[in-house]
């Protein structure tokens, strides 16, 4: 069954997913399924909680940014999220992915 793709206006910083672009800023455009957008609110959901383990492993000075788990977590989460925007997004978005040099060369 080939699901029906709509509309959405994403902003990475706040993790918001809209559905119309006048309800707040946003910065990808993009066409999703339904399930896609539940995907991309799990990995959102996913870095929301490593940020709070960063915030407070952040009070341990000795442990530095490369050593440290939850930053590697976070950095490949955002790394997914920004995949899948590359794939859903207009072209605006591809062309802002793609000067990111943020994704990896095979995407």
């Amino acid at each position: 069954m080939n699901e029906q793709k709509k509309t959405y206006y994403i902003d990475v910083g706040t993790g918001q997913i809209l559905s119309t672009a006048s309800d707040s800023t946003w910065s990808y455009k993009i066409q999703a399924t339904d399930e896609e957008i539940t995907q991309l609110r799990e990995l959102f959901n996913q870095n929301y909680s490593t940020e709070w383990k960063n915030f407070f492993r952040a009070h341990v000075p000795f442990v530095q940014y490369h050593y440290d788990r939850e930053n590697d977590q976070y950095d490949s989460t955002i790394q997914q999220v920004y995949g899948m925007l590359y794939q859903l997004g207009d072209q605006e978005a591809k062309n802002h992915i793609e000067s990111m040099n943020i994704l990896p060369k095979n995407q």
